[in-house]
């Protein structure tokens, strides 16, 4: 018969009736943490994607719709970011968190000068 002086309490559980709810945050979290063993593939990843549909951006933007330098100096920043964050040993999430803070900002610039 198990009484509370031989089974340890679980003082860390929810109640039963409080809901687990989930966010996008949480969910992209949780899938960076899946990913940790996979880091070095996601840095090359960044790496590519950025070289080839992001860097381009800044010239296209400059030449057919007269943006200014700072769409540039961005693009610049946020690739030297992640090279430096990938090859500084930091963590899936940064990697992640910052890939897809890079695609998000260069969708943003596309959208405020195209359309």
């Amino acid at each position: 018969m198990d009484t509370t002086i031989n089974v340890p309490a679980n003082w860390a559980a929810q109640p039963a009736t409080q809901a687990h709810k989930s966010s996008m945050y949480t969910k992209f979290m949780a899938f960076a943490d899946g990913q940790s063993e996979h880091r070095t593939m996601w840095f090359y990843v960044s790496m590519v994607a950025q070289g080839v549909f992001l860097l381009p951006v800044p010239a296209a933007l400059m030449y057919y719709y007269n943006a200014p330098i700072i769409v540039l100096i961005i693009t610049l920043f946020l690739y030297f970011a992640n090279i430096i964050s990938g090859m500084g040993g930091a963590g899936t999430r940064v990697l992640l968190s910052l890939f897809a803070l890079s695609v998000l900002i260069h969708i943003v610039m596309v959208a405020i000068f195209v359309i």
